[in-house]
């Protein structure tokens, strides 16, 4: 399982129908794309949920290394990075991911939060993997969640939670998005819990 992210900050003033609309029309395209657990169609609005930035910045699960190399370099995202410039993209290797009750339920997501942080110098690495395998079993136990996942780059050193709410008033902290769309040909194949 592999997690990866691109943040396109846009100017305080930007009309963000835009984004709403190019998701609208666009969306539906990666509803079938094969490697692909789910892609979430994020969007931060200035003032909305305390961001303080203007945002589109999709959230991606990938079940194989194949598919997001064939959207990164088969033409999909050229597309984005013609109309926007290249954003940087971020990666990270997956260490766990569950399930929530509302996604029993059938419910779908409304908002998703998103933490980054760093992982200490002189911290036991197997305690801080473990530690955030039970935060994500954790965020996936809360009421509402749809699901939760969290993901390492061993290269900063940093560790990415991510989980999907019902409802606008999710029971963990980060970056809050609005979900204007949810791809998920894979979901159902992604690995539960530990990936390790």
């Amino acid at each position: 399982m592999h997690a990866m992210q691109y943040e396109l900050t846009l100017p305080a003033d930007y009309d963000m129908g835009i984004i709403r609309g190019r998701v609208a029309r666009v969306g539906h395209l990666l509803d079938d794309w094969d490697g692909l657990g789910f892609k979430t169609y994020l969007l931060r609005e200035r003032g909305v949920h305390g961001s303080p930035v203007n945002q589109y910045a999709p959230f991606y699960l990938w079940n194989t290394v194949e598919g997001m190399n064939r959207f990164l370099w088969g033409g999909a995202f050229q597309r984005l990075a013609d109309d926007f410039g290249r954003p940087e993209v971020r990666q990270w290797t997956g260490l766990a991911y569950e399930e929530g009750g509302a996604a029993a339920a059938g419910s779908s997501a409304v908002v998703a939060v998103r933490s980054r942080r760093p992982i200490p110098e002189g911290v036991e690495l197997a305690a801080a993997m473990e530690d955030a395998v039970g935060e994500t079993r954790r965020l996936a136990g809360e009421d509402g969640a749809v699901l939760a996942a969290a993901a390492v780059d061993p290269h900063r050193w940093e560790l990415v939670h991510f989980s999907l709410w019902e409802h606008d008033t999710p029971k963990a902290e980060g970056d809050v998005f609005q979900v204007l769309h949810v791809s998920e040909p894979g979901r159902g194949a992604l690995p539960r819990g530990r990936q390790w």
